[in-house]
């Protein structure tokens, strides 16, 4: 069995139903369930012996504690995290709560953990940080692609407390020899993502036929990883992964955000056509957000080079796949689009 935090989440829950999918290995999925957590993802393993859900905090060591000694995992694979940057703009102090407090309350019961395992049980002991490529701070247009060695220079609430997490995980092997890897992950896209996120948004909001918000110019440039091939590459650092190592993970996929919601107008226009025209006649330009980055771009050299891991999609298949899931489950996305939510994006995307 596995330990995953944050497997209700966009990214966690894709892994989870990937993991069961591909090892056949049971999963002790543990998630907090804030607003982007849904139990409806995962919804195909219910009654499956090999998924079992608890509902916590990773901030509560003791909960965290006894899950471990109970269910003793031989790995945990860490997504838990608050990770929408226009919120930790707007309220930091939940980030720094989750990202850094509950990351270290994490290492702290894994540690305990491990160090009363024995003989192989231990030395196969993993802990698996999942973090992001915004912990490295922006480029410049001709500047190189981020390797692991790349200094950090977080910009936002949100990636200065990855950024610390990730520090915490390093010296928690540097110091007490815990078995940990770290990867840091490009944007993520794929079916099953909370619709405040550049994609899943810019879908759900031309279907209802509402503006399409673009932040300034939407010339700020990211690297884009579809989701499943984000889960193959952590199954295969969680695998192979050397100890202490980080390992960035990238769709080799650069692209202005106004060309991403172009894409999805034309893909849009073929699949679902409009009788109100082409979906570009929604595109809204509205005020930049505070400290926008302007580029990131990730060099997913090593991964291959040491574990054979490339994205197995094109941005292309990527997105066809995903605005084709998106049409074809209309329910999830009603179910999570509460008033809440709605309020949500009417006060952070205005013109």
């Amino acid at each position: 069995m596995i330990l995953v935090t944050g497997g209700a989440g966009f990214i966690g829950s894709n892994f989870v139903l990937d993991w069961v999918a591909s090892t056949g290995e049971a999963v002790l999925n543990l998630d907090k369930l804030t607003y982007a957590g849904n139990l409806e993802t995962l919804e195909s393993l219910a009654g499956d012996a090999r998924h079992t859900f608890v509902q916590g905090d990773i901030v509560d060591r003791a909960l965290l504690d006894g899950l471990l000694a109970a269910h003793r995992p031989r790995a945990i694979v860490h997504f838990a995290a608050e990770s929408h940057v226009d919120r930790s703009i707007h309220g930091p102090g939940e980030f720094v709560r989750t990202n850094i407090e509950g990351t270290f309350t994490l290492l702290e019961a894994a540690r305990g953990y491990w160090s009363g395992l024995d003989g192989a049980a231990r030395d196969g002991f993993r802990f698996l940080h999942v973090s992001t490529d915004e912990v490295y701070g922006t480029l410049g247009a001709k500047d190189a692609a981020f390797t692991e060695d790349h200094p950090y220079a977080p910009n936002s609430p949100y990636s200065a407390s990855k950024a610390a997490s990730d520090h915490l995980v390093r010296a928690w092997h540097h110091t007490y020899g815990l078995p940990v890897v770290t990867t840091n992950c490009s944007n993520n896209y794929g079916p099953y993502q909370f619709p405040e996120k550049l994609i899943p948004l810019m879908i759900v909001n031309a279907l209802a036929g509402k503006g399409l918000p673009v932040y300034g110019d939407g010339m700020q440039v990211r690297d884009w990883l579809y989701v499943t091939d984000h889960c193959a590459a952590i199954r295969a650092v969680l695998e192979g992964g050397r100890l202490g190592e980080t390992y960035n993970i990238g769709g080799w996929n650069e692209m202005p955000n106004i060309n991403i919601v172009h894409a999805i107008c034309r893909a849009l226009n073929d699949l679902r056509p409009d009788a109100a025209g082409d979906y570009e006649r929604l595109v809204t330009y509205v005020t930049d957000r505070p400290g926008h980055d302007r580029r990131y771009a990730i060099d997913a050299s090593k991964i291959e080079r040491e574990l054979g891991w490339r994205p197995s999609e094109t941005f292309e298949t990527g997105l066809r796949k995903t605005i084709e899931w998106y049409l074809s489950n209309p329910q999830w996305v009603g179910n999570v689009q509460s008033g809440a939510y709605r309020e949500w994006v009417a006060k952070h995307y205005t013109s």
